[in-house]
């Protein structure tokens, strides 16, 4: 990314979609920090934090959830056409998140099983990733975001070059921090082994299985952890419901569980 003539402090823009706000309480947890980047870059639209102006030019533009509706459709194609670098940030907005277990449903007939009047609601069939509607230059995974995360992230921005993404999985985390594998030790259906890095192995930090927030890890073997999960004893439909939840529509996760669903273990 070039930075704009010096003079001018690039200008960031934190959208909100189909979500529930978490990944922008993130970057407003950072409390002090988050003014100190204030001083390196112009929020012009933040609606959690303060300045609203969706349709402002932005050199960085972070975009939190899902697209769930025609209008979102058209908004996030305004959202890319104005902004130089476009970063997804959240499960929502890289795969779709929590909404896209409808996806599993059938649009309407989850509509209409929700709502008395459904005829109201104008909601796409499916809730899918920003990435499948526009160009995404970064993602950043998590449900929610890690406020380190997205400072890292934009620091990397504003210093003109791409961030790195997050390559390692959740057991290396749980490993560089001496925790006890709470599935060898514990037999709990742990998510780590095919879980992208981030959050600093959380949930294992304090005796429980990862959920898989961060989605899935690279060359990620979900369905070898799937089938380890079964041979511990784990129903099938229960080993299903782990894939087939935060991440539900990132392919390997939908893979291994969509096929376990119709179990009756």
């Amino acid at each position: 990314m070039t930075l704009p003539n010096p003079g001018r402090k690039p200008r960031v823009a934190v959208h909100k979609f189909s979500s529930c706000d978490g990944c922008q309480l993130a970057l407003l947890g950072l409390g002090e920090d988050l003014l100190q980047l204030s001083t390196l870059v112009e929020f012009v639209h933040f609606a959690e934090a303060g300045p609203v102006d969706p349709g402002a030019e932005v050199d960085i533009a972070f975009v939190e959830g899902s697209i769930g509706t025609a209008a979102d459709m058209e908004r996030i194609r305004e959202v890319r056409a104005k902004s130089r670098f476009l970063v997804a940030i959240g499960a929502c907005a890289t795969s779709g998140g929590l909404q896209a277990l409808r996806n599993l449903a059938g649009g309407q007939a989850w509509i209409r099983a929700v709502y008395p009047r459904p005829a109201y609601v104008d909601c796409l069939a499916t809730s899918t990733a920003v990435s499948r509607h526009v160009q995404v230059d970064f993602e950043l995974w998590g449900c929610p975001v890690s406020s380190r995360q997205v400072t890292v992230a934009l620091r990397a921005l504003l210093s003109g070059v791409q961030p790195v993404e997050e390559r390692d999985k959740v057991c290396m985390e749980c490993k560089r921090s001496q925790m006890v594998c709470v599935m060898v030790a514990r037999g709990l259906p742990c998510m780590g082994p095919v879980t992208r890095a981030g959050c600093g192995a959380l949930c294992p930090g304090i005796g429980r299985d990862c959920y898989a927030c961060y989605g899935p890890a690279e060359n990620a073997n979900a369905e070898a952890l799937a089938r380890r999960m079964e041979a511990s004893g784990i129903p099938s439909a229960a080993v299903g419901r782990r894939f087939l939840s935060i991440n539900s529509a990132s392919p390997p996760f939908f893979a291994a569980g969509i096929g376990r669903m119709d179990s009756h273990d």
